[in-house]
């Protein structure tokens, strides 16, 4: 990581002032003194501040059921963010891995591990994400290999990566895709001529969505693991 985000995370000061201490001079690593705030560290690094060592506080992993008409940013816009429900402490230093729209619901994922959330948001690495997803019309008895092909976006040059639909009735589907293209769902379902109403999302690789709206939890080991594969 960063070296001004690696003081933050291990001491109490902001950004600004880790910078401008890294500025002065006064922070080592490896006993060469560094003055680049952007320069690269590693947690195995010694890294000191005016002589004393520096140690990372450990990596979070947390869970969250969104609720709708919330945003997923550290702050408030129009929407509230969803931090405000979130009593986690230094807030300012987690991030969402995969956001959703103000609109629609369900699980995030939430950490200050950028490694970490890079396996579940890069397409590389094809994570499932699972939607359960209302719709205007009935689906279209060809939807299924539609999605199993690949949807043209509209302004897109590209089919969009095969995707798995199972029909749950003529107005509800469950919807798995291992990308996420701006408004990817909506639009796919405007390609094959429907309209999205209702937006959820479930599951995320092998976590479950399991807590009740705007309440959220620590993921557990298995769960953290199962994403650094």
């Amino acid at each position: 990581m960063r070296l001004d985000k690696f003081i933050c995370k291990s001491t109490e000061l902001t950004k600004t002032q880790a910078v401008e201490l890294i500025l002065e001079g006064r922070v080592k690593v490896n006993g060469d003194t560094v003055t680049l705030e952007s320069t690269q560290v590693h947690e195995n690094n010694d890294i000191t501040l005016d002589g004393k060592e520096l140690v990372a506080r450990p990596f979070r992993y947390l869970l969250m059921n969104k609720p709708a008409d919330t945003i997923c940013s550290n702050i408030d816009e129009v929407y509230p963010s969803l931090f405000n429900y979130i009593n986690e402490g230094n807030n300012t230093e987690l991030h969402i891995a995969g956001r959703l729209d103000a609109d629609t619901t369900g699980l995030v994922l939430i950490t200050d591990d950028g490694r970490w959330s890079y396996n579940i948001i890069t397409p590389a690495k094809k994570c499932e994400k699972v939607y359960r997803v209302g719709l205007r019309n009935p689906i279209s008895e060809d939807a299924v290999d539609i999605f199993t092909f690949g949807v043209q976006l509209q302004g897109e040059s590209q089919l969009t990566r095969p995707a798995k639909l199972e029909i749950v009735s003529e107005k509800e589907v469950l919807l798995t895709i291992t990308e996420g293209k701006f408004h990817q769902v909506k639009r796919m379902f405007s390609a094959i001529g429907n309209k999205v109403i209702s937006l959820h999302r479930e599951k995320i690789g092998e976590v479950m969505l399991d807590v009740e709206v705007g309440e959220w939890r620590y993921l557990t080991d298995a769960e953290v693991t199962s994403f650094k594969q």
